[in-house]
């Protein structure tokens, strides 16, 4: 199978346990309905389950079960649902249209969206949490704290307060810039490929070699994605493209240009590969053709 095919596979595994084991959760629960549907409307409508697929492969790689490892690997999704939600907000990015649909405020309301997100992030922990009894709770609880770094004041929530800050702003840095992004997209990127190993009992080393992949890797997929947004198309996106432009943001396109930002991309992919060039075998394989094909798509 091509990269692209192998991460339609895993993203699949994850679609099947959001869609039979967190939806029937809820209702076994009793979540209001409204607030349930709002909810699986942004988690199930697609994507390419990037986070979770890093934290299984990141497991895999040290010898861990992908199965007692999925719980764990979901809550990144429901937590990267949430983000988005939350970021397409009118006080937030103010966009219309996410994967191909409309906006979850612009079906649910902002007070529905902002609640459905809100529900979202929290119960990503309880889901996470459901790794053990499978998982030593010695490797769940060290996981735990790991991803809510990542998402929290210090990682993807700082980095969207820094985004707004830097919109507009005239003479930002090239390390302001990257500064930004290594919180908001790339704490969460990095965190899941470090969850995996964790996970996995991999030991200081292994959970350093997944660290350097996981923030190699982020920075590249932001690049990326800011290239995209000059050179892409609505219907691969699913979002209108340009968005950045119109809206002020600084991006690496806008700071130092096409070519160099792809140059930039590329360096970040090779930190990728050097981070888990000692491992073999089918999940080495995966990460590191991951790793190549977040740049192809912009070459």
């Amino acid at each position: 199978m091509t990269v692209k095919e192998r991460l339609a596979a895993q993203a699949a595994e994850v679609e099947v346990y959001l869609r039979e084991r967190f939806g029937a959760r809820m209702r076994e629960r009793g979540v209001p309905e409204g607030l349930l549907s709002a909810m699986e409307y942004s988690l199930l409508a697609g994507g390419k389950r990037l986070r979770p697929c890093l934290c299984l492969s990141f497991a895999e790689l040290f010898g861990a079960d992908r199965a007692r490892v999925m719980p764990f690997a979901a809550g990144f999704e429901i937590i990267h649902t949430y983000s988005l939600i939350h970021d397409d907000l009118p006080a937030m990015d103010d966009d219309d249209l996410r994967r191909g649909r409309p906006s979850n405020h612009k079906v649910y309301g902002e007070a529905g969206a902002i609640l459905a997100g809100d529900a979202l992030v929290t119960e990503a922990f309880g889901c996470m949490s459901r790794a053990w009894p499978g998982i030593e709770a010695d490797k769940v609880l060290p996981a735990l704290a790991e991803a809510a770094r990542a998402a929290g004041a210090a990682g993807m929530v700082g980095g969207q307060v820094l985004d707004m800050e830097y919109t507009a702003r005239q003479g930002l840095t090239l390390a302001e810039l990257a500064h930004m992004q290594t919180l908001k997209t790339g704490a969460l990127i990095t965190s899941s490929c470090v969850c995996g190993a964790i996970l996995a009992g991999a030991g200081e080393e292994g959970v350093a070699r997944a660290r350097e992949y996981g923030e190699a890797v982020g920075a590249a997929f932001q690049i990326v994605d800011d290239i995209l947004d000059e050179v892409g198309d609505a219907a691969t996106l699913g979002k209108p493209v340009g968005s950045d432009r119109e809206q002020g943001k600084n991006t690496y396109p806008s700071l130092v240009g096409l070519n160099e930002s792809r140059r930039l991309a590329e360096a970040r992919v090779d930190a990728a590969l050097a981070a888990i060039a000692a491992h073999n075998g089918p999940a080495a394989d995966f990460l590191r053709e991951l790793a190549r094909y977040i740049v192809v798509r912009v070459q």
